[in-house]
């Protein structure tokens, strides 16, 4: 099974202050053992949201852009994608998590051909060619 962990912003973050050397170095020690394990599939960072956008499409064809910066409460800083057995499993790699003070971290299982019912053939070609789709 295949998990999204979203990192939540902080202040620090939407603020644009990165993480002290002492987070970095302990961040990356957690990564090389994610991917050491054969769990981590990729993980990224975001800007602030000052230098983002959102886009509202209204289904009619038309569009609405409002640019950053947005409440803090509603923004992503980052996020892993995982390949583990069980939610669980992911739970405990995300409790060992040395990212800082107070952080929240949402755990989301992604969804795969088998989640689609009726269309799970048409869903298995989909992801068996979107060229999108990590492996």
């Amino acid at each position: 099974m295949r998990f999204a962990v979203i990192v939540r912003a902080d202040a620090d973050r939407e603020a644009g202050i990165l993480p002290g050397s002492q987070v970095i170095t302990a961040m990356t020690k957690y990564n090389e053992e994610l991917s050491e394990s054969g769990v981590m599939i990729t993980a990224e960072g975001f800007h602030r949201s000052s230098k983002g956008a959102r886009v509202t499409l209204s289904g009619d064809g038309t569009s609405t852009v409002v640019p950053g910066p947005f409440p803090e409460s509603e923004v992503a800083s980052g996020f892993w994608l995982l390949q583990a057995g069980s939610q669980d499993e992911v739970i405990e790699w995300v409790k060992k998590c040395p990212i800082g003070k107070r952080r929240v971290l949402e755990i989301r299982q992604l969804l795969g051909a088998e989640d689609f019912g009726e269309m799970k053939a048409e869903a298995q070609e989909m992801f068996a060619t979107a060229s999108y789709r990590v492996p």
